[in-house]
């Protein structure tokens, strides 16, 4: 029974201690090769955010066109052709003939890390946006407390910004109602399919993305990139961030991640969750 209890504790422990700060601060020393570094917030740049913006609008345009014809559906094992004239295409074949690649999420090969997330298909490009971080943002000001127990997918961005990608329970609540209060008319400001098992924006699984190791090395970044008040409103509806705040006076706070090298079909996508500020 004892020997059980500890097994649960153990596995639960490895997957919220990156994001325990007294754990983080007596060990981030041990592994140099599983950190980040940066002269400041401004140099944590790839790419440029003109060219994650250009990536982007070239999916979401892709998904909007298929969505308006009634021809687009979430990624699905078992999607079947329902006999109509139009055949249904996936998010992710749309992804993979914008984009070059599609990524899926499936278990880790890293032992007791839960799901993670691959390459399927393609080969993703050194400095190629290969994935979102998903959640509400929150200010460095703003409440976060009870979203927070046993939550291991809280992103804490350079600026003190938060994002809470957890799918699940009161971070799953606080979303959706935040998306529904933003809505302006007909458009949506925010996606919510990411809160399922099959995301619409094929994108919106960077939440699962595993941190490194001596024997997997980062193969993508985590790059903050604020949406431009000029993004298409019509295509705002695949961003899968949305405001805490409805008052808050700034852009959509997003996180993408950037590949550091060039990634081939069947590889798992592995980041640093450490990056240290100089």
């Amino acid at each position: 029974m004892f020997k059980e209890v500890w097994g649960r504790f153990r596995a639960k422990w490895k997957l919220y201690r990156h994001r325990f700060v007294p754990w983080v601060l007596m060990n981030i020393r041990k592994n140099e090769k599983t950190l980040r570094q940066v002269k400041k917030g401004s140099d944590d740049k790839l790419v440029r955010d003109a060219e994650v913006t250009r990536s982007l609008l070239k999916l979401f345009t892709a998904l909007s066109s298929h969505e308006a014809l009634g021809t687009v559906r979430p990624f699905s094992p078992g999607l079947l052709h329902d006999g109509s004239d139009l055949k249904p295409v996936c998010s992710q074949t749309i992804m993979m003939e914008t984009l070059g690649f599609c990524i899926d999420r499936r278990p880790s090969v890293l032992p007791h890390a839960g799901t993670g997330v691959f390459v399927s298909r393609g080969l993703v490009p050194k400095g190629a946006t290969v994935a979102m971080y998903p959640g509400t943002i929150y200010q460095a000001y703003e409440p976060i407390l009870l979203q927070s127990i046993r939550n291991p997918f809280v992103f804490r961005c350079i600026d003190g910004i938060l994002i809470d990608g957890n799918d699940k329970g009161i971070s799953k609540m606080l979303y959706k109602s935040c998306t529904g209060r933003d809505r302006v008319g007909p458009f949506m400001m925010s996606d919510t399919s990411w809160l399922s098992c099959n995301p619409l924006n094929p994108l919106a699984v960077g939440q699962y993305v595993n941190n490194c190791s001596n024997k997997w090395p980062a193969n993508v970044c985590y790059q903050e990139y604020d949406l431009p008040g000029k993004f298409p409103i019509e295509l705002r509806k695949f961003i899968p961030n949305i405001n805490y705040s409805q008052e808050v006076q700034r852009p959509i706070r997003c996180v993408v991640l950037v590949s550091l090298r060039d990634i081939t079909a069947g590889e798992e996508l592995f980041s640093n969750y450490y990056t240290i500020v100089h």
